[in-house]
């Protein structure tokens, strides 16, 4: 019939445990063709992450202590763009992370 699915072989009891070692012996293999990614690579990630994390940090907080000493209103947009600075820091870094991890 058209637009139905092929029926998928019975179920065997090993199946699970065959494809869970299948799985893992492609990525071991993968690992040993990638020698590029070892210490200074993950040094490197280390360092991405951080810069992700301080950059926007630091570019909030500048920007509210600038903010502040222009407006002289009781809202403290120092404290305010540092938290926001901080969140977007850490969704950079996550985005980052994810990414590589795709890659691996």
């Amino acid at each position: 019939m058209a637009g139905t699915e092929p029926e998928k072989p019975p179920h065997r009891p090993g199946d699970e445990t065959a494809d869970r070692i299948g799985r893992s012996a492609r990525r071991k293999l993968e690992a040993q063709r990638r020698k590029d990614r070892g210490l200074w690579y993950g040094l490197g990630m280390f360092g991405l992450v951080g810069w992700a994390v301080a950059v926007p940090t630091l570019l909030g907080t500048a920007l509210g202590m600038w903010i502040d000493s222009r407006a002289g209103s009781g809202t403290s947009w120092t404290l305010a763009l540092l938290l926001g600075g901080v969140a977007l820091g850490c969704f950079n870094a996550w985005y980052w992370v994810q990414k590589e991890s795709r890659d691996d």
